[in-house]
């Protein structure tokens, strides 16, 4: 593992935290156990003491207490008037009966008022505590119950000694079970590196694998859409560099060509010189609105377009721009239907405004199906007027919406242009309404294509 890799930050903070765990756990038992040993048998004394007064105020004969005191390896003593009137018990737990310490408490209990007492003694035969409870009963006697505590230090030191071995066992399973999971948190996420660098060089055609882990899974489904968006992106990139070097070659071509006629072959020819040169001006002309439509998109999306909000006449508006298309209406039997009935008037920036209604007027004149037919519709919404610029063509594929306002996108590349334009006519659309905060959208079928937006009053 190389020191700053996923792989070992992952083995190593797991590493950490099993040991941090298991140093608790020993603090816990080197502090804790022989105080928690002392408080269970206080306890636990406290309930036998229940049971022997129990049996000693039903049982003459002292069965029960025997019993008692063999089986919880206790001494029990009754006291009547400072004389001890019975014993039981193993030898080990009564062999102490007789400790000078041990009868100067018991004498200190009885003297006092107090009902129960507890207190611990030093066996100095077998270097241990004795713990005793004393007990006042009814009838003025006594009931001395005392067992011996363990020798917890020896105990203490054999599981310290045992813990040191189990620590090492416990820290060596840690290890394994870090660097197995290191291994599989970190080997997806490493994976997903190697591909995401293929994708940096301009590799699109990656995969993303999928782990168990949720979050990982997420990271790779993204970089998977990411992939898949790129990839359109840069085929769309393609095409937009193909179709301005195309609008810059043919114009150029153009020029240079009737230049050269008109310098070589129809400069005496003043009938082929002038249509060479209305060539030239029609291909200028054409570069010029190239050049015009960029810097418009450029600055739209550089933020730097200022607008100018007026009260606009938007009926005049319309009509002044359904003019430009007389041309084709009579020519070539288009049918650009304005519906409305009545006057609305809106603000907006009245170029810009002009911009987009022309363009998308461009583009259903160009995509509208064989009847030549554009429905241009203004719905009185109250506060807002909705436009609504609708062709007859065969609609556009619902996978392909999102992307028709990108530049130079083309549903159906082998479409024939009707009118004049550049191919940035809906990503300029789309930058200036979004500059108005107007609302915007498309819908489709296969019956035709309806583009809107609302204005404000």
């Amino acid at each position: 593992m190389k020191r700053n890799s996923l792989t070992f930050y992952f083995w190593l903070l797991l590493t950490i935290f099993s040991f941090l765990i298991i140093i608790l756990f020993w603090i816990l038992e080197a502090i804790f156990l022989n105080n928690y040993y002392k408080y269970f048998i206080k306890k636990d004394m406290k309930r036998i003491t229940k049971e022997v007064i129990s049996s000693y105020y039903n049982n003459n004969n002292y069965n029960d207490l025997n019993m008692l005191a063999y089986k919880n390896n206790i001494c029990i003593e009754i006291v009547i008037d400072n004389e001890v009137i019975y014993t039981s018990g193993t030898n080990n737990s009564c062999l102490i009966i007789n400790n000078e310490t041990l009868l100067k408490n018991k004498k200190k209990f009885i003297n006092s008022q107090e009902l129960s007492t507890t207190f611990t003694i030093r066996n100095k035969m077998f270097n241990n505590e004795v713990l005793v409870y004393g007990n006042k009963l009814k009838n003025g006697s006594y009931i001395f119950i005392h067992t011996p505590l363990q020798l917890m230090n020896s105990i203490a030191t054999i599981i310290q000694k045992q813990f040191i071995y189990g620590l090492l066992i416990v820290l060596f399973i840690s290890f394994l079970i870090a660097y197995v999971v290191s291994k599989k948190v970190s080997k997806p996420i490493i994976e997903i590196n190697k591909e995401s660098k293929k994708m940096a060089l301009g590799n699109y055609d990656v995969h993303f694998e999928q782990s168990g882990i949720d979050e990982i899974n997420d990271l790779a489904k993204t970089l998977n859409n990411t992939s898949k968006e790129l990839a359109k992106t840069e085929k769309l990139r393609r095409e937009l560099l193909a179709n301005v070097s195309h609008d810059l070659k043919t114009p150029l071509t153009l020029i240079k060509a009737n230049a050269e006629m008109v310098k070589d072959i129809t400069y005496k020819n003043p009938q082929k010189r002038n249509a060479n040169l209305d060539v030239i001006i029609n291909e200028v002309d054409r570069l010029n609105m190239l050049v015009e439509d960029i810097l418009i998109l450029s600055k739209a999306q550089s933020d730097t377009m200022k607008l100018e909000i007026k009260k606009v006449n938007l009926n005049e508006l319309m009509n002044s721009v359904l003019t430009r298309y007389q041309v084709l209406q009579e020519k070539d039997g288009y049918k650009i239907n304005l519906n409305c009935d009545k006057e609305f008037i809106v603000k907006a920036d009245i170029k810009r405004l002009e911009q987009v209604i022309y363009n998308l007027i461009n583009n259903a004149i160009n995509y509208t199906g064989e009847d030549k037919i554009v429905n241009i519709n203004l719905i009185d919404l109250k506060d807002n007027v909705k436009v609504e610029i609708i062709d007859t063509g065969k609609g556009i594929k619902k996978e392909d919406l999102k992307y028709i306002w990108n530049k130079y996108y083309k549903v159906d590349k082998s479409f024939h242009r009707v009118t004049n334009g550049t191919g940035l006519g809906l990503s300029i659309v789309k930058n200036i309404l979004e500059l108005h905060n107007f609302k915007y959208g498309v819908e489709s079928s296969d019956k035709g294509t309806k583009f809107y937006f609302e204005i404000p009053k």
